[in-house]
């Protein structure tokens, strides 16, 4: 409604006429509105004459949530068919591209699901190999589910899990040694009965619980960082094999992925699914709202798509 304001009152225009020079006011906005009677005033009822859409300028993390907000309404409207193109991709700040590549390090879909079909093809065909399997599969549910980082998962026990009003979270503290929960879907709480189940303990954890999170082969203690590292490589290793002879570029990329990938895997396939930015922020337990929408890469397939108007031959 902001926007429509805006380019109503600011630039006499429709959404759907707005161009790119329009757009570039637009990063100032909810700033540029405080100064102008038609939008700004003092709190008045929503349909008295004195209503306006800003009380005051809004904070630097507000406005950058509001660019966000609007980019992805543009694109939005353009896969809809209402918009030709948007017009705010083509104002972007170039030092955005650049932090851009930083999010580069993730598996596509497809690399994820050969991924998974690795995982179920392991062998198991004896009790060490069944373990192998169990311990596997559940750290990749928990890597991509919750996102966390790696020290995270050899840092904390089963009590991390945490039952609140009937629904569970894990409670982890993280970078910089700051605590924080993240929901836990029946997915995750899924693979956590399966593992669990797999070593003979009671399906859900307890509050005061403190078995390691993944365990050893023997189940006597839990796996470092390294150990990780290692269970994770080996699994890419494996299924970028198995991408080898249909896609060689694709296997290349899915060879160098490491743990830290998966993280950026769990957040980019987030976003994808259409987990709206303020979860997408508090689940990726990002300080700077800037650093989550690097992981929103909807622009780019837009940008891309529309380079398919510029043809070799007319």
């Amino acid at each position: 409604e902001r926007l429509l304001l805006w380019a109503l009152l600011e630039r006499g225009k429709s959404l759907s006429s707005l161009t790119r020079e329009d757009c570039i006011p637009v990063r100032s906005l909810p700033r540029r509105s405080a100064t102008s009677p038609a939008l700004c005033g003092q709190k008045a009822p929503r349909f008295s004459p004195r209503w306006r859409p800003f009380l005051g300028p809004l904070s630097p993390a507000s406005r950058r949530l509001t660019m966000l907000i609007i980019n992805s309404l543009f694109s939005y409207l353009v896969k809809a068919g209402y918009l030709a193109g948007n017009p705010l991709a083509l104002t972007r700040r170039r030092g955005r591209y650049q932090a851009q590549r930083q999010v580069e390090r993730f598996l596509e879909h497809d690399q994820w699901q050969v991924l998974l079909d690795t995982v179920e093809a392991l062998p198991r065909d004896s009790e060490q190999e069944n373990r192998h399997y169990a311990r596997t599969r559940f750290l990749v549910a928990l890597l991509y589910l919750l996102g966390p980082r790696v020290s995270e998962v050899a840092g904390h026990a089963m009590s991390s899990f945490i039952q609140i009003r009937g629904r569970w979270w894990w409670r982890v503290i993280g970078k910089g040694q700051k605590e924080a929960q993240v929901p836990v879907n029946q997915d995750m709480l899924q693979a956590l009965r399966d593992y669990r189940k797999f070593y003979g303990l009671p399906s859900l954890p307890a509050p005061d619980e403190t078995t390691p999170l993944v365990l050893n082969l023997k189940g006597t203690a839990g796996i470092g960082d390294n150990m990780i590292y290692r269970i994770i490589k080996d699994l890419v290793a494996k299924a970028a094999a198995r991408m080898e002879t249909d896609d060689p570029h694709q296997a290349a990329k899915l060879r160098r992925a490491s743990t830290h990938w998966f993280r950026h895997t769990s957040i980019t396939h987030q976003a994808d699914a259409g987990i709206t930015l303020r979860f997408l922020q508090r689940n990726a337990r990002h300080a700077k709202l800037d650093t989550t929408g690097l992981y929103l890469h909807t622009e780019e397939a837009e940008w891309h798509e529309t380079m398919e108007q510029h043809r070799l031959k007319e």
